[in-house]
């Protein structure tokens, strides 16, 4: 039996991106993969977000998918593109890159942090006991950890010993994907009929302002709607094939799939996040339908809440009811998530209701108000936890400022490369003591003369100090005082381990 800090069960992105989480803070983190490698079969998310990519920049890391990807205004609402290439970040577009490249990246970022990740291993059980969890694999070994993180999809084996409630909404659409071979060449984008939806497109390909150029090499990736949401049958070749008859008259002469695979909009979300030793996060904590990209971006920012706050607790410097706030920040995001997929889901239907509906919302969209309200919920960048009242900043993300120190320029993002909270006082140099906590959070004295803006909101009054959070959200704003500021360091970060006189 080995011992480790943290298990995590799964090997995607949510589960890599918190084990480099838990790396940058020193804690002993294993992973387990039941696939043989990191290769996927099958079609999955597609890109990530505005404010995902701000996540993988916080990190240092960002250029790496950046560098892999395009960028594009990829961010959209019943079938309404949204443009927010006005919004304030330096992201201010999503990011074109299969889920495959996505894994791969994150892959090697934590190799470096040297994580293990044991492949073709698989956890079969567990049992929590008042301070570790004894984990069982399928072939028979076992380990022993503190916790143990669920990061193994909608269907977690992680989620269901540990007895947590999956309550949601049942499919009522479903889809066939699959990588093929056609004798003719289809119709490439995506198109819609009184029968659903039906897709074509290629892996390789460009983005040329809101148009996709597929390259003519390699299988042909096809999507296409089943009138049976509830099919529990594995799809087969034949089954793609009559579904492209009807759909489009024809099946293309497809032959030879690579896979062939199901997706519904199943909508589903864990009652907890957390039980005992054991949490939740990413697919495993929730589930909805592809539509509008969201899921991957998702459980990535699961990651990077629980990770610095997993990291505290085990190295004694937070209580372990700070875990309960992962639970309590993630559940409505998560929630609103479903939320807005499920009406994406809704507005993507052909009926002539629906059609009228999404004419009207596409008009209201076109308006500033509405449309920056739905592009800040689509694109992560309006995201808020409920920190209590205060400045506009407060519980939201710290923006990328370009801030003058003693050591010259920086972006704000850079103080957050290695996971650390960071205390940035805009005052008079050293008026601010945090010499209590000088261990676990960083001090800078700072200067920036430029406009405060959010996303959104748009301009906020500038703060005199904002403590920052690893995960880049602001959890304090000086607004000319420290009140409240000892209360919020010790809330986060723990009670000081001296006392200073």
């Amino acid at each position: 039996m080995t011992n480790h800090s943290v298990v995590i069960a799964g090997a995607g992105p949510t589960g890599l991106m918190l084990a480099g989480e838990l790396a940058l803070a020193g804690v002993d983190v294993v992973v387990v993969e039941r696939r043989p490698n990191q290769e996927l079969s099958g079609a999955r998310a597609l890109g990530i977000s505005s404010r995902t990519i701000e996540v993988l920049d916080q990190r240092g890391i960002a250029d790496r998918f950046l560098s892999a990807g395009q960028t594009a205004q990829i961010t959209g609402f019943a079938v309404t593109r949204l443009d927010i290439s006005d919004f304030p970040t330096r992201h201010n577009y999503g990011l074109a890159l299969r889920q495959k490249h996505i894994e791969r990246i994150l892959a090697e970022w934590i190799a470096e942090l040297e994580v293990p990740i044991h492949y073709a291993r698989e956890i079969t059980g567990f049992v929590q006991h008042d301070d570790v969890v004894e984990v069982t694999l399928a072939d028979g070994e076992s380990m022993r950890a503190q916790y143990l993180v669920g990061c193994d999809g909608g269907r977690s084996l992680i989620r269901k010993t540990a007895g947590i409630d999956f309550p949601g909404w049942d499919a009522t659409t479903s889809n066939i994907l699959a990588e093929v071979q056609m004798t003719e060449r289809p119709p490439y984008g995506v198109h819609r009929s009184a029968a659903g939806m039906y897709a074509f497109g290629r892996e390789e390909y460009e983005i040329k302002g809101s148009e996709i150029i597929y390259k003519e090499v390699g299988p042909i990736g096809v999507m296409v709607t089943e009138p049976n949401p509830n099919s529990t049958t594995e799809p087969t070749l034949e089954d793609l094939k009559k579904l492209l008859i009807a759909a489009c008259g024809t099946d293309y002469g497809v032959h030879s799939p690579t896979w062939i695979s199901r997706f519904t909009d199943a909508t589903r979300q864990a009652a907890t996040y957390r039980s005992g030793r054991v949490l939740l996060a990413g697919d495993a904590a929730h589930i909805h339908s592809p539509i509008g990209g969201q899921g991957l971006s998702t459980g990535v920012q699961d990651a990077v809440n629980l990770g610095w706050k997993l990291a505290q607790v085990i190295k004694g410097k937070s209580p372990d009811s700070l875990l309960d706030t992962y639970h309590a920040e993630r559940h409505p995001v998560g929630a609103r998530v479903l939320k807005i997929t499920m009406a994406q889901v809704a507005f993507h239907r052909e009926d002539d209701r629906t059609l009228a509906a999404r004419d009207i919302v596409g008009d209201l969209l076109k308006m500033e108000e509405p449309r920056k309200h739905i592009a800040g919920v689509m694109s992560g960048l309006d995201i808020r936890y409920d920190l209590g009242d205060g400045h506009p900043l407060l519980g939201r993300r710290m923006p990328d400022l370009d801030v003058v120190t003693a050591n010259g320029a920086q972006r704000v993002f850079n103080f957050l490369h290695n996971a650390q909270p960071v205390l940035l006082n805009f005052g008079a140099p050293s008026s601010i003591d945090i010499a209590p906590w000088s261990d676990r959070v960083q001090y800078v004295d700072a200067k920036y003369n430029g406009r405060w803006e959010l996303p959104v909101l748009g301009e906020v009054v500038a703060p005199s100090a904002v403590l920052i959070r690893p995960d880049g959200y602001v959890a304090w704003v000086g607004e000319g005082t420290s009140e409240r500021l000892t209360e919020a360091l010790t809330s986060w970060f723990g009670t000081p381990a001296k006392v200073y006189l």
